[in-house]
């Protein structure tokens, strides 16, 4: 495969996935924008992508993120070049993408125990209670598998698509829900069944995904929870093949179906609702 085709496959995969977060700056000289969230703080990483990426050489690129200083800034450039250097050859965005995010979950969570540190010194005794209170909660609705809410079926090509969600809180409350999700012998049946988890419990994520076969599926979306900040979830998604190859419209299409589904069942937050 040469440049421009996987060039073309990775930036329609990239679209497919975080919709209006990502922008084509410049169509002609292949010029790209992706705006990286949580909560307030974000990062804009600005791409253009030469004749020989990704066989010879990297993407240049620009950042933008006014809440870093300096310091911050070099140290997010130079994890990027190291992940280039790590992947010479292979199609890299993705992975950049993942490294930003993850350096501003970083940089919230130190400022997070900052403030976290100066409560704990001014109020213990109420974060105790806090804490015990959060702990009965889990423990008293461990055994229980929530209710799963079913989204509608997309079709494309004689392959289908269907979102599965439930609440979890814990993570033996994941593997509850996916095997009552088997219990049904249709969705037993798929091809795949793709899925992703967001547990947030004393202001850590508890986070995973599973391709189950599907290259790469589960990590997207794991990504979009995030970009939608959905927490104490589980996402599925089933896929029954139908013999004709739908290339990276099949990760549009798993997209969509977690998408409407996590919308129907009222998880995503009023403030990402209608950004698609």
């Amino acid at each position: 495969m040469d440049n421009l085709t996987k060039q073309i496959e990775e930036i329609e995969a990239l679209s497919a996935i975080y919709d209006k977060d990502w922008q084509t700056e410049d169509e002609e000289s292949r010029e790209f924008s992706i705006k990286i969230k949580d909560n307030e703080n974000y990062v804009n990483l600005y791409f253009k992508l030469p004749n020989d990426y990704p066989s010879s050489s990297p993407p240049s690129y620009e950042i933008s993120a006014p809440h870093l200083n300096n310091s911050q800034k070099l140290n997010l450039k130079n994890l990027l070049d190291e992940t280039y250097l790590s992947n010479i050859g292979q199609s890299i965005i993705f992975q950049w993408i993942e490294v930003v995010r993850e350096e501003i979950q970083l940089n919230n969570s130190n400022n997070d125990e900052k403030i976290e540190m100066s409560l704990d010194n001014e109020n213990p005794n109420i974060e105790n209670i806090i804490e015990n209170q959060e702990k009965s909660k889990i423990n008293s609705t461990d055994n229980e598998c929530q209710p799963i809410t079913h989204g509608e079926v997309i079709f494309d090509r004689k392959s289908s698509f269907q979102g599965h969600v439930a609440t979890v809180i814990t993570i033996n409350q994941v593997h509850q829900v996916l095997d009552k999700l088997k219990e049904n012998r249709k969705i037993a049946n798929a091809t795949h069944n793709i899925y992703a988890y967001r547990i947030c419990q004393e202001n850590t994520f508890i986070q995973d995904c599973e391709d189950d076969g599907e290259a790469q599926a589960g990590g997207r979306l794991l990504h979009l929870l995030q970009i939608l900040d959905v927490k104490n979830v589980i996402v599925v998604v089933s896929r029954w093949y139908g013999g004709v190859h739908l290339g990276p419209d099949r990760f549009r299409h798993i997209n969509n179906a977690a998408r409407q589904v996590l919308e129907v069942a009222s998880f995503i937050p009023d403030n990402k609702l209608h950004k698609k």
